[in-house]
């Protein structure tokens, strides 16, 4: 929480660690996020949620909420205490400016800075990331190799060129590694405490949803009924978002191929909607970890990282992702091709449109969901990435071209296939 009357030195002191609107210098001297050779995005948010104000509106007691949060999120390779440490010890005076800005912060040594980050990690309800285990250093090495091969490789190949040319590219790599460039690195072993944990997972939660189908059996009918009366019941709130705070929104995106997205969000008052909040995003973290993290979130491709994280007694919750392309096509893609997913997660925040059974409706209003979102969307002050200019579709290229680099013989036809990715 950020301490009274410290705002505006905070927001000016976050400004200086961008190269322009909300994104960042990669080397900046409080936080250079380029020196964090595991760091795929980072953000900095001021949590000002103004649509709190909402519920007074139908006579809806405004959640007990501190005024403003600061937000620091990242994604990153390995451990999450792992990277705290190096944070720690590579930008540890940068990180005492920025949250000498916090009520009850003390980070007077090493020991407590990395302590007080650790307690203020907040859990995370849901997790989702493209394509599990790939990393910073492979994004890049691949991004190099295809550089590197596309300078030599025909425009338009053709298939008497597949056996011929391919052979030639390869010959090409080798000579180049031990210089490093490009060096094409091994993946790590994955570590076995992580494997564990996630066969766990996998068999632990519907194991423990198998022993709790009698009591579901059970509770389902009145489950349903309460969700149906109070979808039935449900205010909507959904007001055109002004045109100014649009613009300040607008002036933050668009600086890379891809944009970050930071939104805050009140969940409907009463225990049900409370309750069902936490099933929802754990059945979302589950899909997320051993259904969707091969490249697409339900027929959606161009998210990198997405994440849902319960605050203030699971009152709120606070929506971070990272997606290729406009804002216009995010939200587009979401109606088009996810719209009972949105429903899903997003139906129980405040001021969402109405739904039927919990996926039907809601999102499928166009309007009223674009406004509602742009309403919730909160400005992103500062934005790292760690590999600009690449899209998902350009990281996955490059993946299948190494692919090819490293594979055995080829038919013809998988030569040519893999010349005309370069």
């Amino acid at each position: 929480m950020v301490a009274p009357g410290r705002e505006a030195s905070l927001r000016l002191l976050l400004d200086t660690m961008n190269e322009r609107p909300g994104m960042a210098d990669p080397e900046n001297a409080l936080l250079p996020f380029g020196f964090f050779e595991r760091l795929h995005f980072a953000r900095f948010a001021l949590l000002d949620d103004a649509t709190t104000a909402d519920l007074e509106a139908f006579g809806l007691p405004r959640p007990k909420v501190p005024p403003l949060y600061l937000a620091f999120v990242g994604e990153c390779d390995g451990p999450v205490q792992a990277q705290f440490e190096e944070f720690v010890e590579k930008a540890g005076s940068g990180l005492r400016r920025i949250f000498a800005h916090c009520e009850g912060f003390d980070g007077s040594s090493h020991a407590r800075l990395l302590a007080w980050l650790a307690a203020h990690d907040l859990p995370v309800g849901a997790n989702y990331v493209n394509r599990i285990g790939r990393t910073v250093r492979q994004v890049l090495e691949e991004s190099e190799l295809q550089k590197l091969l596309s300078a030599s490789a025909p425009r338009e190949p053709a298939a008497a060129d597949a056996r011929t040319v391919r052979p030639q590219l390869r010959a090409q790599v080798k000579p180049e590694r031990p210089a490093g460039r490009p060096t094409l690195t091994p993946p790590a072993p994955t570590p076995l405490e992580w494997r564990l944990r996630n066969a766990l997972h996998l068999v632990g939660i519907p194991l423990a949803g198998l022993l709790l189908l009698p009591l579901a059996i059970v509770l389902a009918p009145f489950a349903i009924a309460i969700l149906r009366r109070q979808e039935e019941r449900d205010p909507e709130f959904h007001p055109r978002p002004g045109a100014a705070e649009v613009l300040a929104m607008q002036r933050l995106e668009d600086h890379d191929v891809s944009n970050s997205f930071t939104a805050l969000g009140a969940v409907k008052p009463g225990w049900f909607r409370r309750a069902l909040v936490p099933l929802v995003l754990l059945a979302i973290d589950y899909a997320c970890r051993h259904v969707f993290g091969k490249g697409h979130l339900a027929r959606i491709q161009t998210i990198h990282f997405a994440r849902w994280v319960f605050m203030d007694d699971r009152q709120r919750v606070l929506f971070c992702s990272n997606y290729d392309g406009s804002h216009e096509s995010y939200m587009d893609d979401f109606i088009n091709k996810a719209a009972w997913g949105l429903n899903l997660v997003f139906s129980n925040g405040f001021g969402w449109p109405r739904t039927r059974w919990l996926i039907k409706g809601g999102a499928r209003h166009e309007m009223r969901f674009k406004h509602y979102q742009r309403r919730h969307q909160l400005p992103t002050q500062v934005w790292y990435k760690a590999y600009p200019g690449l899209t998902l579709s350009d990281l996955e290229r490059n993946r299948r071209i190494r692919e090819g680099v490293e594979a055995g013989e080829m038919t013809e036809q998988q030569a040519l296939a893999w010349l005309r990715l370069l």
